[in-house]
């Protein structure tokens, strides 16, 4: 599918970003395009990726419409995974979060139809699902313009993926907890019932990959991910490091974060298949977005929603899906 294609990649030298590029190098395109605001991690990217004569570093911000077009210009496959990401820098700069997550991907709509993309992959959120705050409302509406956008064109093809906390990606609670436990500090937890979906960063670019070919565009792909408490994740992380025993300190929640997460709602459950072992996909509730015979073979789901409280890891699965995210302790 895409070999000899071009792609482009928005927000393409972030943790997802990188690991993608990466994946889709092994698919001998034209062309992979990287589009970002950071020049300097464009410098690091290009120099882990070893010059690969077929990436090419765009600068350029999602905000701007000209630079976005100008990127996907003759492009064929289009990764968007730019975004404003942190809940309580969104909360505390909604507007902003506003230019970039809704603005921003209605540029990425509009400069995909001009430039005749023949498929969008938007990368959204469990955030996303009746959300409380204002990265996932801006998530949300990214969502519904993408799926949206299928009814302006009949050549490009749209389509979103859910996912949950990757881990060990930028800003993300592993790293912080491996810090506060090499420093033999507190750990800062929010809540002690606080529970969060995980993936690793194989399964969310596998996800990706299959997405792309196998999507007819106005899908929401949803991969069942594997939750746990954050104590627990903690708990194990203090074992994994070498059976430190340090005490938590709660801090309380922070503007915007809720205790647990959705990532299928109950609104969404009728219109939900299982997809495959791996994977549900959610269909538009609407029909003038097509009948989309070629799912009518699938099963519904059982579930009344999938939210990450329902069914915990121990921490022995903990360890586990550490260890399948590059972490490769064994516990003492």
């Amino acid at each position: 599918m895409f070999r000899n294609k071009t792609i482009l990649i928005t927000g393409g030298t972030g943790s997802w970003g990188r690991k993608l590029a990466e994946a889709l190098l092994e698919e001998h395109p034209k062309e992979l395009r990287i589009l970002s605001r950071n020049e300097y991690a464009q410098v690091l990217m290009k120099r882990e990726l070893h010059q690969d004569p077929r990436l090419r570093f765009v600068i350029g911000d999602i905000r701007d419409y000209e630079a976005v077009e100008e990127a996907c210009h003759k492009v064929d496959y289009l990764f968007h995974l730019a975004a404003l990401k942190h809940v309580d820098i969104c909360e505390e700069q909604p507007s902003e979060a506003l230019k970039t997550n809704v603005l921003g991907t209605e540029n990425i709509i509009r400069a995909s139809i001009k430039q005749r993309v023949k498929k969008v992959i938007n990368v959204s959120t469990d955030k996303a699902v009746d959300p409380m705050n204002t990265y996932g409302l801006t998530k949300a509406l990214g969502e519904k313009l993408m799926i949206r956008a299928n009814l302006l064109t009949d050549r490009t093809r749209f389509v979103c993926v859910r996912g949950g906390n990757v881990l060990g990606t930028s800003g993300s609670v592993v790293p912080l907890f491996l810090d506060q436990i090499r420093k033999g500090k507190e750990v800062t937890i929010t809540h002690h019932e606080m529970t969060r979906f995980f993936l690793t960063i194989t399964e969310a670019i596998r996800l990706l990959v299959i997405v792309a070919k196998e999507s007819v565009g106005g899908e929401t792909f949803v991969m069942k991910m594997k939750a746990c408490r954050i104590v627990d994740l903690a708990k194990v992380l203090m074992k994994l490091s070498g059976g430190k025993s340090l005490p938590f300190q709660e801090i309380g929640m922070r503007p915007g974060e809720r205790l647990d997460e959705l990532l299928i709602s109950k609104n969404e459950v009728p219109y939900t298949r299982q997809f495959s072992e791996q994977y549900y996909m959610i269909l538009p509730s609407s029909s003038v977005y097509g009948k989309y015979e070629r799912y009518a073979h699938l099963n519904k789901v059982a579930f009344e929603e999938y939210h990450s409280n329902t069914e915990l890891m121990d921490e022995e699965a903990i360890a586990e899906l550490l260890r399948e995210g590059g972490y490769k302790w064994e516990i003492v």
